[in-house]
This record gives C-alpha cells, sequence and structure tokens, in this order.
C-alpha cells in the first residue's frame, strides 16, 4: 500500500457498487461463461479460461473496462498458470488449516487472502507478496466484506423463497424466475467482488 493506510469499506455503498457492476457486464460476463463451460474440457486450454474467467474479467470490471466476449481466451492468462496454482494451495493450505482450528479461523484466512489471484495476474504479485498484500487490504474490513455479501444474500434468499411460493401456484413462471433470480446472483456476486477489489486496492 503507498501510503501505508486501509481503505475502509462503505457496505451500503459497496453493495451499490457491486450491484451496478454485476447489472453492466451480464451479457459479456454470460457469454464468457458459457464459453467456458463449452471448453472446460480441453486441456491447457482450460487453465487459461479458468484463470481469465475468476480473475481477468473481475479485475477489468473492478476498472469500469469493456469486458471481451471471447475475454477468457486472451493467452495473456496462461503466462500466470503456475503463481496461479501455487497460489490457489497456499491459500487452500491456510484456508484449510484454519477450519482444524474450530473453523471460524478457516473463514477469517479465506476473507483474509480473498484478493490474492487477482492481486497475482492483475498487479504481477508473486504467490506470497499477494497473500500478504490480501491480507493488509482486507484487513480492519473483514466484517465489512461479510456484511457486503451477506446482506445480498439474504435479500436474493427471500426472493426465492417468494418465487418458490409463485412456482407452487404457477409452475412455468415460479421456475422462470428461480432461474433468473439465480443467475442474476452470480452476476451481483462477481459485480461485488469486483467492488470490493476495486476500492480496498486503489493504493496498491
Amino acid at each position: 500500500m503507498s501510503n501505508g493506510t486501509t481503505q475502509k469499506l462503505d457496505v451500503i455503498d459497496t453493495i451499490k457498487e457491486g450491484i451496478a457492476i454485476g447489472s453492466k457486464n451480464i451479457g459479456s460476463i454470460l457469454v464468457n461463461i458459457i464459453l467456458w463451460v463449452l471448453t472446460c474440457w480441453i486441456p491447457y486450454l482450460n487453465v487459461g479460461t479458468t484463470i481469465g474467467l475468476m480473475t481477468g474479467i473481475v479485475s477489468k470490471a473492478s476498472k469500469g473496462e469493456i469486458i471481451p466476449m471471447t475475454e477468457i481466451f486472451d493467452p495473456k492468462y496462461r503466462k500466470y498458470m503456475g503463481e496461479f496454482f501455487l497460489t490457489s494451495g497456499l491459500i487452500g493450505m491456510g484456508i484449510g488449516v484454519g477450519m482444524v482450528l474450530f473453523i471460524i479461523p478457516g473463514i477469517v484466512i479465506a476473507i483474509a487472502w480473498s484478493l490474492a489471484l487477482l492481486l497475482v495476474v492483475d498487479k504481477s504479485k508473486n504467490p506470497t507478496e499477494a497473500i500478504s498484500l490480501s491480507n493488509q487490504c482486507t484487513y480492519g474490513n473483514k466484517l465489512r466484506m461479510v456484511g457486503v455479501y451477506l446482506l445480498p444474500a439474504i435479500a436474493f434468499a427471500l426472493l426465492m423463497g417468494l418465487f418458490s411460493l409463485i412456482a407452487v401456484a404457477v409452475a412455468f413462471l415460479g421456475v422462470l424466475l428461480i432461474l433468473a433470480l439465480s443467475f442474476f446472483y452470480c452476476f451481483v456476486m462477481i459485480g461485488l467482488l469486483a467492488a470490493i477489489y476495486k476500492r480496498l486496492t486503489e493504493n496498491v
């Protein structure tokens, strides 16, 4: 961090921005997801497309950049294959150890290191540097990040319950609403991560 300080998240503003980001990029995100599903069985290519889907789309969305419909096929993502897998392995081990210690430490570690993969690909940080930097960026914001993810999850759960009741009365309409809501929730989650990443890494 350039100034040694950590940006404090405003939960409601971050949620609003995340929903806006997710909604704005629905078309391009959906096409990239479909292309990933269609090509995820192709060896080596699927490495780059997975990295692009998990990090490239989020980092571009966080900057307000246009996301190409074929973003996941950008060969630059395969360049980070080693760092991506090493970082993922370190994160997985850290969370695993934390879970053994009565679960809560594992959850804290998962939140603290949640920006590491983005920092590896977007900022070209090495795995240990990215994990350390993610921990710094999220310091003092973990509960706020939980709020950013939890409040929309509760709202969507309530809507899902309502749509399930509609499905009982009008099957086709209810199922259609549930599917639409599920897809929209995926876009919102990507938007929320992009908004958090944007706000917490402004000075990186």
